[in-house]
């Protein structure tokens, strides 16, 4: 009984990393036109890429690679998702002050 949590933990480990561990995050700006003030605004968006596949992977080492795949892929979402929440926050800051009726 001990083992079952634990092997269930690893699964769903093993699960999440094989699912995400080939996606990278990155943060794109991105620019749309306000015709209510008639500027042109920037805005970021977190953009995901696949950098590789997994195809034919049989050994203990291939689990390894997709738990590191995984923690390389949420370490990547956590670091650029800050970076495209705080770069949206200062083009929206720019947008405000040139249009102050928005």
């Amino acid at each position: 009984m001990g083992l079952r949590p634990r092997a269930r933990a690893a699964a769903l480990a093993l699960g999440t990393a094989a699912l995400g561990g080939c996606v990278v995050f990155m943060p794109e700006t991105t620019i749309r036109y306000n015709p209510a003030c008639g500027t042109m605004e920037r805005h970021m968006e977190l953009r995901a890429y696949q950098t590789a596949a997994f195809v034919s992977c049989r050994n203990d080492g291939c689990a390894e690679l997709l738990v590191l795949a995984g923690a390389v892929s949420a370490a990547s979402l956590v670091v650029s998702g800050s970076i495209a929440v705080v770069g949206d926050i200062v083009y929206w800051l720019e947008a405000v002050q040139r249009c102050p009726g928005k």
